[in-house]
């Protein structure tokens, strides 16, 4: 049997999933990817390269070879540094692939094939929250990556005119394609009762809370909410709640410890649980009472899509792409008003028919998402930007011998 084409090899750069990244969502994003194409492969006429090392520090050793999806062995992978500096580089010129495909900006192309990048935002541009030295660097690849790949993948029509405006892209050059969540952890099953009391209890959560979970950084906003929850307690006497920061504890973070420090005194405990796994983290969601989303910008916020996924009702800040892609069906506030985020925290707590309109809305809205669709849809992308028409297993069917 013939087809009509060759089956075209597409290599994944693998960078983004080095170990030290696993509390990120850029990890996320391309775990989730790479095990879907590792699916699809098979479906399409196509070939799957991910770069691979042994001794590399980097989850893509985990995926085993399978039809249509060959990981590529690079020496250059075992050194981070290097790999962003011109490692993938050389990899991709010895490998000789059709296409590369990098999910996420850091490392640096110059040839020999189209490369195709996800830039998530424009965060370094219109969100600095690095260190300067650090941003300064992430200025430059994000740049470079804007610039010289054949194509650009975004998380929301908010990110793709952010980078439009700032590197003068053609609408052409940039796609959106919304991501997806984890649906075996992020849904509305019921939890095991002793699992969510054993979790409570390691974490000393004893009483109703609003919880807040992602990497504790300045772009979240963390400062004001945590003022913003002492504001609310001291207006109503009535309410009774703890605010949970669920995650890793990122980079300039300082300043939210010094703000969680500042007034033991007040009524209500501010709890840090560290980073969480899935099915921890899950829990803390469906058990809240409510979420709340403060952050100053985002390319599309996991976090706001896993809590309406759970049913937990969630107020968000009314910035860059939260209104987009939560679908403009929950509760929005100015986040940079202290008072504006207590008073929405407020709203919602003290309106049981309101948590419920904003529990169904936001799990509607959320269906929308899946790392399926987000895969293929990718997928569809990189074919044609390879200059090539993937073809189905049914297409092959019908194929003439």
């Amino acid at each position: 049997m013939t087809t009509a084409q060759s089956a075209l090899r597409i290599a994944f750069d693998t960078g983004t999933l080095n170990q030290r990244y696993r509390n990120q969502g850029i990890y996320n994003y391309a775990r989730q990817l790479l095990a879907q194409f590792q699916v699809l492969a098979a479906e399409h006429s196509i070939e799957i390269a991910p770069f691979v090392h042994p001794r590399a520090h980097n989850d893509a050793n985990q995926f085993a070879a399978s039809p249509h999806f060959t990981p590529a062995s690079s020496v250059f992978l075992r050194s981070e540094r290097f790999w962003r500096l011109g490692g993938s580089w050389l990899a991709t010129l010895i490998d000789n692939p059709d296409l590369l495909f990098c999910p996420n900006f850091t490392s640096l192309q110059f040839g020999p094939c189209p490369v195709v990048v996800t830039i998530h935002d424009a965060t370094p541009v219109v969100m600095p929250s690095t260190q300067e030295s650090i941003n300064r660097k992430l200025k430059f690849q994000l740049a470079a990556a804007a610039r010289s790949s054949s194509k650009v993948i975004t998380d929301s029509l908010c990110s793709k005119q952010d980078l439009m405006r700032i590197y003068n892209l053609a609408d052409d050059k940039i796609s959106v394609v919304y991501l997806g969540y984890d649906r075996d952890h992020y849904n509305t099953v019921v939890p095991d009762e002793a699992h969510a009391q054993a979790l409570l209890q390691r974490h000393h959560i004893t009483r109703p809370y609003i919880l807040h979970h992602g990497v504790i950084q300045p772009r979240k906003n963390l400062k004001r909410l945590v003022q913003a929850y002492r504001l609310m307690l001291a207006r109503n006497r009535q309410l009774d709640v703890d605010l949970v920061l669920a995650g890793p504890l990122g980079w300039l973070y300082s300043e939210v410890l010094e703000e969680i420090k500042s007034d033991s005194s007040s009524r209500g405990r501010v709890i840090l649980p560290g980073a969480l796994s899935d099915s921890d983290l899950a829990t803390l969601i469906k058990k809240s009472t409510l979420v709340a989303i403060p952050s100053l910008y985002e390319g599309f916020c996991l976090p706001m899509v896993e809590a309406m996924a759970c049913g937990a009702p969630t107020v968000v800040a009314a910035t860059s792409c939260l209104p987009e892609v939560s679908g403009g069906v929950l509760q929005y506030f100015d986040p940079l008003s202290v008072d504006s985020i207590a008073v929405s925290m407020e709203e919602v707590l003290e309106d049981a028919q309101l948590q419920r309109d904003l529990s169904t809305r936001g799990l509607a809205s959320a269906q929308r998402f899946s790392w399926r669709r987000c895969a293929q849809e990718t997928l569809d992308l990189l074919i044609i930007a390879a200059g090539g028409r993937s073809i189905s297993k049914d297409e092959m069917a019908g194929a003439t011998p």
